[in-house]
């Protein structure tokens, strides 16, 4: 009995940890399954018996696979590259993952003024060229779904990199010395024994592609929607965005969307099963054979201006012109538009709610997470609890955002929290969709830290908050203080769940972005994507000089 009361504290506060973030998971999906089937699911039959539902969902699907495709081809090239870089040149590992930190508002924005049809930057430049002189539009259409697909498939490769490169670094060298011992030649021993020992990492990557391009809103909205290229994202935004709202047919076209979400999570499951088998046993760690190659470096770098350097500079050409016309003239660039941005006290609002919101989103996401990874790692007492909680806090990867920002739409703009129009529906949507990624950047800090401190502690006589606030939090602080800069990071970069639970009083950034988009205010709009792309490179920046060099694999 004594046993049983000792551990009554520890079981209720796990319990309220679960409820907690149980009702900011599970509530906001529940209330658009409620919604869909609500008068004998008239929104299953609205939204699927509407005209060219079809082709939005085939263009969902093609969108998906492709960008899964060539992700997952240029992630691993990449990778590759990465490991054959000249020692002098190691620096540019970091190159690939630049998609990470720069908005993927600002990457489809840059490259709507690079590839417009009519007024596109390279296009202006490819109609000088024989092949199509005299055209007024093209070669390129950044509107098309191959393009919006190249677009997400590129900035997603940056996933499949991180993945890809810490699957390389654990690969021990023995077994490749072996085969090409045996005479395998390069291709052989990349085929036969790296590309196998690499499936758990290949196929985690392909998991997490393919949900963040099922929920694709960015490239679709911005890109797509005036082109006629629909997919489900946007038939659900285009629902809840006019008036009246229709929540019904929003929430019954998310739905699969949730179902493909769930079943990828079972199929990684269930395809890493048995993970030892990818295991190798080895001090060495993976010297990819041949040595350094310069074509490694062309290749990371062709990349790094295809998805960042290219998209920036054409931000940065836009916002500093009086109007975008396509044509390269430096005689008329100046900062009125920036003056003018920071003089509109609608934007200045905005930039100071994206950061008030990021702060305080952070500060309440750090702890959770850090509860969460403690009891994944040390609560074997509370065995459903901490399956339970893995299960919670992994949704929020598996579903897409777009998902969520309906559901908190509805969620909260009904009792018992009525919270929409306030600051706190929007740092409650962005404490759920961050919780994963806070929860997996404490787990791997405390894995690293391992038991010993602890259990030493815990010898001494000491109780299990002395421990962990004299012992634990003082030797992660570094850690934790580069994941607090990462999440503000992915913070300021949200859009999609933003754009659907904003309010005329909860403008951030990349509504701002939009609402001047839809205005044509072109060189405006290129004024603040590359503001936030500025307040991303401080918090990157912060990030690594707090976390250490590495810091952005922990994304």
């Amino acid at each position: 009995m004594p046993d049983v009361l000792r551990a009554a504290p520890g079981r209720l506060g796990l319990t309220a940890l679960a409820v907690v973030i149980g009702y900011l998971v599970v509530a906001p999906l529940v209330s658009l399954q409620i919604r869909a089937f609500s008068d004998g699911a008239q929104g299953y039959r609205q939204a699927f018996s509407a005209h060219g539902i079809g082709r939005a969902v085939l263009n969902t699907v093609w969108l998906a696979v492709g960008s899964v495709a060539l992700a997952l081809v240029a992630g691993t090239v990449l990778a590759w590259a990465a490991g054959r870089l000249p020692r002098k040149l190691r620096f540019l590992r970091i190159f690939p993952m630049l998609p990470l930190v720069l908005p993927a508002v600002a990457s489809v924005v840059g490259w709507s003024f690079l590839a417009s049809p009519s007024a596109g930057y390279l296009n202006t430049v490819l109609r000088l060229l024989p092949f199509w002189s005299g055209r007024s539009e093209g070669p390129l259409d950044v509107t098309s779904i191959e393009w919006i697909i190249f677009i997400t498939g590129v900035s997603l490769s940056a996933f499949v990199y991180v993945f890809v490169s810490s699957g390389l670094r654990n690969i021990g060298e023995d077994l490749q010395e072996a085969a090409r011992a045996s005479g395998a030649g390069r291709l052989k021993v990349f085929f036969t024994v790296t590309l196998p020992l690499l499936r758990p990492s290949l196929v985690y990557a392909a998991g997490v592609v393919l949900l963040l391009s099922l929920g694709q809103l960015t490239a679709p909205l911005l890109l797509g929607t005036s082109s006629g290229v629909e997919v489900l994202t946007t038939e659900m935004y285009r629902h809840v965005s006019q008036t009246p709202v229709e929540y019904g047919p929003a929430a019954a076209l998310g739905s699969p969307l949730l179902i493909a979400g769930i079943l990828v999570v079972l199929a990684q499951k269930r395809l890493l099963g048995g993970e030892s088998r990818f295991v190798t046993h080895t001090g060495k760690g993976m010297r990819t054979p041949g040595g350094s190659s310069a074509l490694s470096v062309v290749v990371i770098v062709l990349y790094a201006a295809v998805s960042s350097v290219l998209p920036i500079c054409a931000l940065a050409f836009v916002a500093l012109s009086p109007y975008w016309t396509g044509r390269l003239s430096f005689a008329r660039l100046s900062l009125e538009n920036f003056n003018e941005l920071f003089a509109q006290p609608e934007a200045a609002s905005a930039i100071v709610n994206s950061v008030t919101y990021a702060v305080a989103a952070m500060a309440i996401t750090l702890p959770l997470g850090f509860a969460v990874a403690c009891v994944l790692i040390r609560g074997q007492r509370y065995r459903v609890i901490r399956v339970v909680l893995d299960f919670l806090v992994s949704m929020p990867l598996g579903i897409p955002a777009v998902i969520f920002g309906a559901g908190f739409l509805i969620t909260y703009t009904s009792r018992p929290f009525v919270l929409y129009g306030t600051p706190w529906v929007m740092i409650l949507a962005y404490v759920t969709l961050m919780i994963p990624f806070a929860t997996r950047m404490q787990l791997s800090t405390l894995l690293a830290l391992g038991r010993g401190y602890i259990e030493a502690a815990r010898a001494s006589g000491a109780g299990l908050v002395r421990t962990y606030a004299t012992i634990v939090l003082p030797l992660v602080r570094s850690s934790l203080a580069g994941s607090a800069a990462l999440l503000f990071v992915l913070l300021t970069h949200e859009f999609t769940a933003s754009l659907l639970v904003r309010s005329s009083t909860t403008r951030v950034m990349g509504t701002l972005l939009y609402d001047y988009w839809n205005n044509g205010s072109y060189p405006m709009v290129a004024a603040v994507a590359l503001v936030m792309t500025a307040v991303t490179a401080a918090g990157v920046s912060l990030a690594m000089l707090l976390g250490g060099s590495d810091t952005l694999s922990k994304m």
